[in-house]
């Protein structure tokens, strides 16, 4: 038997979506038939730069559709919202960006507020088609508010892969972040499930379709935890026609050392103190000297002298003027030299600017100015401090205690600076001493994700990238999990440079069903205290089972439920303990289930099935997630606050279906529902 037909209004819609596409295509085609014509090679380069990353943002994707929306308004327009705008051959618009401006009341009109929207139509899509329509009467006061099954079945639809785009998805509260200004941080407190890391995505693909000239000079920057993460998302802005956004971690941001060496936590911590800053910042100025003899320059017969007083009053001024070492360092040539000129003018020559150069550049000139004021490389001034207790000392006094002197010096301060075995933490002062050496280049946004476990010394690393731009910040401080976790957003904005910026909660869950929340957020008044639960607003409760099993089967059952699993669509997550991953991954190996292991390979990107350590965990996202032992992976914790917000965490990685499968008891805050 057939299919029956499908009705003439969704039929007209088919038709519509096959002409933008061919469209898309022939707009595609003269952007790949123009020719690069300039004047000069780096012109040329630039052009076919620009040539090459508009032909890809114009690259269509069968698998999505063009468009998700449409609005009719009380002006008599009809407006199809998409990724990308694609018009006619006329130049007449086909699809409108689901940024531009008259967009916005796609997303945000309702019956309480139109913004004149007559109609709403969401189309339910299948592999880039569309199969159905749903219509919303804005202005029809019989009309009531109805939760929609087509936006509802998008978000739940399962998944295989890196993290999609939520364009089709957007709501009213994510969107007004989404929109909001180029020159405004914001900071975004979202429970697990409310869309925060989409939102900061979207806001980048905003911020550079709206602001594109100055943020395509300046950069955009995503700062996300880990690799495992950064290669979830990384198909986010691509998606989105946005291919020239960098991502990267924090630890990559400050490299510059290998990094070799352990702390314990308690230096760790101390090394992250916001106060360190200050240390930094007088070991580098002390190595500015005061002059004690005069400055002398031969010029011709005679010899000028610019006493020791008045060398010392130029290099107060340089000192004064809030510029970096470096900065100054280069100025104070240029000073002493033009000190000299007045003395030749007052004894009746003329000398000019090249005259002031020549005695700058003198071999006296540099001889006189590298004893004063001695260019300095940040790993010295940091071997320094962290080996010698006098210079230590000399630099902390009334900064840090005797004891926290103590924590910071190494154990060995004997070794040579060739074996230095730098640690995390030490890179990141590092990137503090450069820049107060010279000043670190700052972007135009930079979206900052997890921003709840960085130091007060990350968050300054960050905060410089973008001194002139501004930021996204996001997080859930009941999701964090560093020893140096932040319990308040005003504090973490301060130390990354921008005080004051306004905090949005978002607290409705789309993502993570209703009887998995309940079941994680019993955890939240043992570990983060007054925040509040996050609420699931989707109709599907989801699916939660807890399965308790003997010692010796705690793998094999863990098979068993995930062969189970695979009967169904969408992707897998096994998030368990470290140090039963390989464990874990080997007994699925034994029932032959392909699978990834997360942090080390591709894993979510190739497979169905991925093993997911538990520190690895956050900000990913599955169908359905197995958690293997979640005492062990509290307990593995150095404190059990520590412990029950990684374990929060891990809970709430699933979209629709949450088994945990534990040989040990449950941790006594989950034991009520186990």
């Amino acid at each position: 038997m057939s299919a029956p037909a499908p009705a003439p209004e969704l039929t007209r819609e088919q038709d519509y979506l096959a002409a933008a596409r061919e469209a898309l295509a022939r707009m595609r085609e003269q952007t790949l038939s123009l020719k690069v014509q300039a004047h000069d090679p780096i012109s040329a380069e630039h052009l076919a730069r620009t040539l090459h990353l508009r032909a890809a943002s114009l690259q269509d994707d069968p698998s999505t559709t063009l468009f998700f929306g449409r609005i009719d308004t009380d002006s008599d327009e009809r407006w199809y919202i998409g990724r990308r705008h694609v018009a006619d051959s006329a130049g007449d618009p086909l699809v409108i960006d689901w940024r531009a401006g008259m967009s916005t009341a796609f997303y945000r009109a309702s019956h309480a507020e139109p913004m004149g929207v007559v109609l709403r139509r969401r189309f339910g899509l299948d592999h880039g088609a569309i199969t159905a329509y749903e219509d919303e009467h804005l202005q029809d006061r019989a009309e009531h508010e109805v939760r929609s099954q087509i936006l509802a079945e998008e978000i739940e639809r399962p998944r295989v892969g890196p993290m999609r785009d939520i364009v089709a998805t957007i709501q009213p509260e994510q969107d007004e972040i989404v929109r909001a200004g180029a020159d405004q941080t914001i900071c975004v407190q979202g429970a697990p499930g409310t869309g925060k890391t989409a939102v900061g995505l979207h806001r980048a693909a905003w911020l550079l379709y709206a602001f594109r000239d100055r943020l395509a000079r300046s950069g955009v920057l995503v700062i996300g935890p880990n690799r495992a993460f950064l290669e979830h998302i990384g198909a986010v802005l691509p998606a989105l026609g946005e291919v020239a956004v960098g991502h990267t971690t924090i630890e990559e941001l400050v490299a510059s050392v290998p990094v070799r060496g352990l702390d314990s936590t308690e230096t760790a911590v101390l090394k992250g103190d916001a106060r360190l800053a200050e240390v930094l910042r007088y070991a580098v100025w002390s190595a500015v000297q005061r002059a004690t003899e005069p400055l002398v320059v031969p010029r011709g017969v005679r010899k000028w002298r610019v006493p020791a007083y008045e060398v010392n009053e130029i290099l107060d001024e340089l000192k004064a003027r809030g510029v970096r070492y470096d900065a100054a360092r280069q100025m104070l040539p240029q000073r002493l030299a033009h000190a000299v000129l007045l003395q030749m003018e007052g004894a009746g020559d003329s000398p000019d600017d090249r005259v002031q150069d020549q005695v700058a550049r003198s071999a006296v000139m540099k001889k006189y100015v590298s004893a004063l004021w001695p260019a300095l490389d940040a790993k010295a001034v940091l071997f320094s401090l962290l080996s010698d207790p006098d210079v230590l000392a000399q630099h902390s006094r009334d900064i840090l205690t005797e004891d926290e002197r103590r924590i910071l010096l190494w154990d060995s301060p004997a070794r040579s600076k060739g074996t230095v075995r730098w640690s995390r933490a030490d890179t990141v002062l590092l990137d503090e001493l450069g820049d107060h050496i010279s000043r670190t280049p700052s972007l135009g946004h930079v979206v900052l994700d997890e921003a709840q476990d960085l130091s007060p010394m990350q968050l300054r690393a960050v905060g410089r990238r973008c001194s002139t731009g501004a930021a996204t910040v996001l997080g859930d401080i009941a999701q964090g999990t560093t020893p140096w976790a932040t319990d308040s957003w005003e504090s973490s904005l301060h130390h990354l440079g921008k005080p004051g910026s306004h905090v949005e909660v978002l607290d409705r869950g789309f993502r993570v069903p209703a009887s998995v929340i309940e079941y994680a957020a019993q955890l939240l008044p043992h570990m983060a205290p007054g925040l509040g639960a996050p609420v699931s607003v989707r109709d599907n409760r989801g699916r939660l089972d807890l399965l308790a099993v003997g010692a010796g089967d705690l793998l094999t059952r863990t098979a068993d439920v995930v062969a189970g699993e695979l009967l169904q669509p969408g992707s897998i997550g096994i998030i368990a303990p470290d140090d039963l991953v390989t464990e874990v991954s080997k007994t699925l190996r034994r029932n032959e289930i392909e699978h990834g292991v997360l942090g080390q390979d591709h894993g979510d990107i190739d497979h169905q099935v991925d093993v997911v350590p538990a520190t690895v965990a956050k900000g990913l996202e599955f169908d359905r997630v197995v958690v293997v032992e979640p005492a062990a992976i509290a307990a593995a914790e150095p404190d059990q606050r520590t412990g029950l917000r990684r374990l929060y965490v891990v809970l709430t990685r699933a979209v629709s279906a949450l088994t945990v499968v534990h040989a040990q008891p449950l941790p006594a805050e989950l034991a009520a529902r186990g």
